[in-house]
């Protein structure tokens, strides 16, 4: 039996683009939930794997919709192996299967996708610590609360850097993208403006 897990993060976003891929490959049925992919409980998901049995077939949109951590994800789909499933990343191009192959692939990955979260939160860092130097956080904005005035600097230095689109910054941050856009205009952020210009006046004032 083909199965199926699509999660978003937040509320404010839709499913209906995983649950189209999914339903393209055949799948039976879909578990779905709406949850942060930090969050450590996951009742779908959950649900999923004690539905499962072997020879079962597991699909996902994007590897990263599985797991919240790299520990977890390895976890997770060891347990898949354990049980005789067959596990499919199908934008990543990925499937586990019984080989040794197939592990080799998954465990490349995972780690790719670990690093590439720590690698933006890293940035992140910087981009904040620069933004900081420079004087840039500013007072904050009339009716905005403490929280949201974190996050709109947030929001700034992921827009500025330019390595995510605007969806993906939506989702790290859990908000929409009026909300961010909203961010942004109290942030005085320039269409255009990149982390390295950014970085590059904190070095030479």
């Amino acid at each position: 039996m083909k199965l199926g897990y699509a999660r978003v993060s937040t509320n404010d976003q839709n499913l209906d683009m995983q649950l189209d891929l999914l339903k393209e490959k055949g799948c039976e049925r879909i578990f779905t939930e709406k949850v942060s992919g930090v969050a450590k409980n996951r009742p779908e998901l959950e649900n999923m794997i004690a539905f499962a049995r072997e020879g079962d077939e597991i699909y996902v949109y994007k590897i990263d919709r599985l797991g919240r951590s790299l520990r977890h994800l390895v976890e997770t789909v060891n347990l898949f192996k354990e049980k005789g499933i067959h596990f499919h990343s199908v934008s990543d191009g990925f499937v586990l299967n019984d080989s040794a192959t197939g592990q080799l692939m998954f465990n490349i990955f995972a780690a790719f996708a670990q690093f590439e979260r720590d690698l933006i939160s890293e940035r992140t860092r910087v981009g904040l610590a620069a933004a900081r130097a420079r004087g840039r956080v500013g007072g904050r904005p009339k009716g905005l609360s403490k929280k949201a005035e974190d996050t709109a600097m947030l929001a700034e230095v992921l827009y500025k850097e330019g390595q995510m689109s605007i969806k993906e910054i939506c989702d790290k941050l859990r908000i929409s993208s009026s909300t961010l856009y909203k961010y942004l205009r109290h942030r005085k952020v320039k269409i255009g403006t990149s982390l390295d210009a950014l970085n590059k006046e904190y070095r030479h004032p």
